[in-house]
């Protein structure tokens, strides 16, 4: 599972993102996610997930596919329930 360097992100890219719920923390899902010209940065992109505009972040983990962003979830969730 191979995650997406942000300087590699075009427009129009579809992507796969890890959502954490803001209002319920313990809550994650995969959801897919589209690059957007940033709407205050001429120069720069963002996610466009869930009708909202987000910042991408150097943190984030951002996935090609479905599979991968799942498999990443898969792992992160399965080690946290495992310790």
């Amino acid at each position: 599972m191979e995650t997406i360097d942000p300087k590699d992100l075009q427009v129009g890219d579809e992507i796969y993102v890890i959502y954490h719920n803001p209002h319920t923390p313990t809550v994650s899902n995969v959801k897919p996610a589209e690059i957007v010209a940033h709407p205050k940065d001429p120069n720069a992109v963002a996610l466009f997930l869930n009708d909202t505009f987000h910042t991408i972040e150097d943190d984030d983990a951002l996935f090609r596919t479905e599979n991968d962003a799942s498999d990443a979830y898969e792992t992160m969730y399965q080690d946290q329930y495992l310790q």
